[in-house]
């Protein structure tokens, strides 16, 4: 699956905006407030939800509702109502946001300012699209607290964004059976190499593996390693492949400086793997 325009009419910072994007690699860079993860995120609320969904098992209304659920959960406006999303001005106003996918798919919603849970939506996708991961790595990293994680997001009411709550639950998944293909191998030989060690889950908990000198803690490593960990387990469990679109909010951000050149060095080969990636970043 790929994305292949973004448009955006009156949200939040977006007056009006069209972006057409590569198959391959998108970097987004600006300076704080500036819309950069705005722009990964309005995107995740409308492909995520549907990467999984038979087209044959939704109603119209079971499409708005899982479409206004997740941009409220993603965005998190104040008492869930996506009108706040619509950009501010005095009296009325409304926003329209759509993506374009390949074989002509393409997702469109709607909405005014005094919303609360309801939008116009119009989904035209091909029945035989197959089903996809959407992989999105915010600012903070999971691979550490995954534990307990979802359950507690199942059960009360965390202030955490929902790409947290998709995340942990990606990351709870078992490893895939079978043999990893060629070109998940080399990104993860890469990722090792870069890191002189291996991931290990034993009981939901991550461990930092290296060769004579034992297995450590998740939490006992550089906060770096961890998001590196996390991409590694990704393509390990078989969520992030060739189907995939990957959404990365700021890799540099408490990044030593030294790994960004291969952090660069993986995020070709995963585009060389086939998967499209969505970057966010203050420096290009």
């Amino acid at each position: 699956m790929k994305i292949k325009k973004l448009a955006l009419k009156n949200f939040m910072a977006f007056e009006k905006t069209e972006i057409n994007w590569s198959d391959n690699i998108n970097i987004i860079c600006g300076e704080n407030s500036t819309g950069k993860t705005t722009l990964l995120k309005v995107m995740y609320s409308l492909i995520k939800p549907l990467s999984n969904v038979g087209k044959d098992n939704l109603t119209k209304e079971m499409e708005e509702q899982i479409l206004v659920k997740k941009i409220q959960g993603v965005f998190r406006p104040d008492e869930l109502k996506i009108g706040r999303l619509v950009s501010r001005k005095q009296g009325s106003n409304r926003t329209d946001f759509s993506v374009e996918l390949e074989k002509k798919q393409k997702i469109s919603v709607g909405f005014g300012n005094r919303q609360e849970n309801h939008a116009d939506v119009s989904i035209e996708r091909d029945e035989k699209t197959k089903k996809y991961d959407v992989i999105y790595i915010p600012t903070k990293e999971m691979i550490s607290t995954v534990e307990h994680f979802v359950s507690l997001y199942d059960e009360y009411h965390i202030d955490f964004e929902e790409m947290y709550y998709d995340l942990a639950k990606l990351l709870d998944r078992p490893l895939s059976k079978g043999p990893n293909t060629t070109e998940q191998n080399q990104v993860l030989s890469n990722l090792e190499d870069i890191m002189k060690g291996q991931i290990v889950q034993k009981n939901k908990k991550f461990y930092f593996k290296i060769k004579g000198a034992g297995e450590f803690e998740m939490g006992l490593v550089s906060e770096g390693y961890r998001k590196l960990a996390t991409i590694i387990y990704l393509i390990a469990s078989g969520s992030l492949d060739k189907n995939a679109l990957f959404f990365w909010d700021e890799p540099e951000t408490n990044m030593n400086p030294k790994m960004i050149r291969p952090i660069v060095q993986v995020m070709v080969a995963l585009a060389q793997m086939g998967v499209q990636i969505f970057v966010s970043t203050h420096d290009y």
